[in-house]
């Protein structure tokens, strides 16, 4: 493609998150060290994902706007750095995410998130439409962000919608009704666009080595593979693929008896064998030299890093940046796999929500470490959401400096 993702005003070039070398390894072993960063990266706070985040002490109600133009503020809250707050929302097949930001002489600092499972997609796969409770429970997220939106100083902001509103036959309709119930404008993005955004958010977490690199998000519909050059500052994409499989998508197209390890062992192979077909072309257009890197955004890989940590709930802190050994997380995906969903719940932080998914997500994962054998797997717990950030931050950094 030669598409270059562009820096951020501040970083020249690098990712967005937090230093992962900033803190100590929450994995030990000779084979578990974190990578180094391009770049010096984007100063973020540690966030719960779920949380209000902290108040700004006589923030101003502003209008916000999805399609990425400025409303005019009141003279006095006019400015920009630590004052004017951005957004990005991506709203997948699966989940509901929220970012607001401020942007810092390092890049910017998130001041407000949430995040909400909504399986948006659920059903999808029989019917070709979102069913009216999964529309529900999509709207209901999106009014919370809507209020959040409104209680910040949110000037920009941007509202993607990805494979669900791409694939239902009611998606226009269900963008109708969060305009006119939420006020949100949900632009229903590209795939091309999707990873794009993905690259852009999250690699400054490749580590250095030789040749190109992969990075792929694993989503609720699709799965977004990118071929990234790395020998300048800014990552150029090199090539790039698209499938129809998400951790949603596979679990309803391939129904697995689950009453035995040998009917569910049967199930998973025949998910990865439909999920390497659709890779297959991709998979020959690779190349065959270089260090054979791996950066993975999405709930799979975070999650199955947050099994091998054996954490009792999730911590962003300790998961985004690792870098871990391949043949402990197919160790991992094997496991889950051979297990019935009352016995992947075991685990606490895939529990009764993610127990009947986290394997479709396990053989889209192996599928991936088939056609670009690396030895380590980067875990990146970012991506659209930040690419986004980005975007906005740039475009109206150049947009304040034209009017100088």
């Amino acid at each position: 493609m030669g598409d270059f993702v562009a820096p951020s005003p501040q970083d020249k070039g690098s990712g967005s998150g937090q230093d992962p070398n900033s803190r100590k390894d929450a994995a030990r072993g000779p084979g578990n060290k974190r990578g180094k960063k391009r770049g010096n990266g984007d100063s973020r706070t540690a966030h719960n994902p779920d949380s209000s985040g902290r108040q700004d002490n006589g923030a101003r109600r502003a209008k916000h706007s999805s399609n990425g133009k400025a409303h005019r503020r009141p003279p006095q809250s006019r400015g920009w750095l630590g004052k004017t707050a951005y957004a990005a929302l991506d709203l997948g097949t699966n989940n509901c995410r929220l970012l607001i930001a401020k942007p810092g002489r390092d890049g910017f600092t998130v001041v407000d998130a949430f995040s909400r499972v909504v399986r948006l997609g659920e059903g999808l796969a029989s019917t070709g439409k979102m069913s009216e409770d999964a529309m529900d429970r999509a709207v209901e997220a999106l009014g919370i962000c809507a209020e959040k939106l409104k209680k910040r100083n949110v000037v920009l902001a941007r509202s993607v919608a990805t494979e669900a509103c791409r694939q239902a036959l009611n998606g226009a309709q269900f963008i109708d009704r969060v305009r006119e119930e939420t006020g949100i404008m949900l632009d229903v993005i590209t795939p091309q666009e999707e990873a794009r955004l993905a690259v852009m958010g999250c690699h400054a977490l490749l580590e250095e080595g030789d040749g190109p690199a992969v990075i792929f998000d694993i989503g609720g519909g699709s799965t977004e593979l990118v071929l990234v050059g790395t020998d300048g500052v800014i990552p150029e994409i090199l090539d790039w693929v698209s499938v129809p499989w998400g951790v949603v998508s596979l679990t309803e197209s391939v129904k697995v008896d689950m009453r035995s390890e040998e009917t569910r062992l049967a199930g998973y192979d025949k998910m990865r064998a439909q999920v390497m077909e659709s890779f297959a072309e991709f998979a020959g257009r690779l190349p065959e030299k270089g260090d054979k890197r791996l950066l993975g955004t999405s709930g799979t890989v975070t999650t199955l890093a947050s099994v091998y940590l054996k954490l009792q709930s999730y911590d962003r802190n300790a998961v985004d940046g690792l870098n871990l050994p391949v043949a402990d997380m197919r160790a991992i995906a094997q496991e889950l796999a051979h297990r019935d969903i009352a016995g992947r719940a075991e685990f606490p932080t895939i529990g009764e929500e993610r127990a009947d998914l986290v394997v479709a997500g396990c053989a889209i994962l192996e599928s991936i470490f088939d056609i670009w054998p690396g030895e380590r797997l980067g875990v990146a717990d970012r991506g659209i959401r930040e690419g986004i950030l980005r975007a906005l931050i740039a475009s109206d950094s150049k947009r304040k400096r034209r009017r100088g």
